[in-house]
């Protein structure tokens, strides 16, 4: 039996210290050119392949990639620890992680409670710091999504994604401290089954939900975090108390790549699904018109976005902000960015997309290709810290 009380103050105070910023980078924005394929101040690398066999135990799909990035994925934890402790000087969260969040594992969903198991066995991290690390975007995660349809209708979707965030700003490397401790862990992933690829993804090792991704020649997703008072610490904390009734927001996008076989199905499950916590997910198709953002409440959907070429919405974009609404004046990522979708105009290429998107990683997915490409990001000085 999880115990309650003990998790639910953890979550809480986790949730103080996501929002504690210790410092804030000066913002800038420009629409930047030349810069793809990828090169010049905003290129840190590129993204390695590993495959996942679905046809192994849950616990064993892992282990090449954790093995890989064994050492990667302890720095990025220590990292968490010492942030943990300058908070909480008495060490007592990271206690309520080791000795409590084990426990949670039990009651997550098959097969992604089995693969967390592996994951600590192999990394050798303690089984509730994976728990953590893989219920953190339920909290906290800022982001910004694309898709747009070019002059010969193929689609192109694209994303950039910071984990990590607020979680203290390192004044030397211009960037989040725990986003730099990421970086390493960024891994691009073949999921196969027959030995054959069922979908690809973008993805941290050691996260087995899916953020980014592609079922090739069928649709694309991504999914951004949807900030409400009914967020996602809320839906966590009725999971620990045992409503279990709704979808852990990653595991959902997971299951959507691996299980969906159309556009149409994807949208279905998408927008239906009860879910743990809000959220946007960005979907694309095979087709000329097939791209939506799905604005979720934890129950239903909320005024999708539909791409409409014919009245000039030629691409559909979203940040952490309801696309009905003004965003937050401190975080106006959607303005810059369209700005820039509208200089290019139409004629837009991967090259294009690629110059909007700078944080810890940059995907851009084709799906008359089936493809998937991604790259480690820098943001030079001066720049927004997202």
């Amino acid at each position: 039996m999880i115990p309650k009380l003990n998790l639910c103050c953890f979550i809480l105070s986790f949730v103080f210290l996501c929002l504690s910023a210790q410092y804030v980078p000066p913002y800038t924005e420009e629409c930047r050119s030349g810069m793809y394929p990828p090169n010049g101040p905003t290129f840190e690398g590129d993204v390695s392949w590993y495959t996942v066999n679905l046809d192994l135990p849950p616990n064993k799909r892992w282990t090449d990639v954790i093995t890989d990035k064994k050492k990667d994925m302890v720095s990025m934890i220590q990292a968490i620890r010492d942030l943990a402790d300058a908070f909480v000087p008495s060490g007592k969260l990271i206690d309520l992680v080791d000795k409590d969040l084990p426990l949670m594992v039990d009651t997550l969903p098959y097969p992604f409670n089995e693969e967390i198991r592996g994951i600590a066995s192999v990394s050798g991290v303690s089984l509730g710091e994976v728990v953590l690390f893989n219920i953190f975007y339920e909290v906290f995660t800022v982001c910004t999504s694309l898709v747009a349809e070019d002059v010969n209708g193929n689609l192109i979707h694209a994303r950039n994604l910071d984990f990590g965030l607020f979680m203290g700003w390192d004044l030397k490397n211009r960037s989040w401290i725990i986003t730099e401790k990421l970086k390493p862990l960024v891994v691009n992933i073949d999921f196969r089954r027959n030995n054959q690829t069922v979908f690809k993804s973008t993805n941290f090792a050691g996260y087995v939900g899916m953020l980014t991704g592609i079922h090739p020649h069928s649709f694309t997703l991504t999914m951004n975090e949807r900030f409400t008072l009914d967020g996602g610490y809320i839906g966590i904390l009725e999971w620990i108390l045992g409503k279990r009734d709704g979808m852990w927001m990653s595991f959902l996008t997971r299951s959507v790549l691996e299980n969906a076989t159309s556009y149409e199905s994807a949208k279905a499950l998408l927008s239906d699904t009860k879910l743990l916590a809000p959220a946007y997910f960005i979907l694309g198709g095979n087709q000329p018109g097939q791209a939506c953002i799905i604005t979720r409440s934890r129950t239903h959907s909320i005024s999708p976005l539909e791409l409409d070429v014919k009245n000039g919405r030629w691409y559909v974009l979203e940040t952490n902000y309801d696309h009905w609404k003004e965003p937050l004046f401190l975080d106006d990522r959607r303005t810059p960015a369209m700005k820039c979708m509208n200089q290019t105009t139409q004629a837009v290429s991967v090259a294009t997309v690629h110059h909007l998107l700078l944080t810890t990683y940059t995907t851009l997915m084709e799906v008359s290709k089936g493809t998937l490409e991604s790259y480690i990001r820098d943001c030079p000085n001066p720049c927004m810290p997202w």
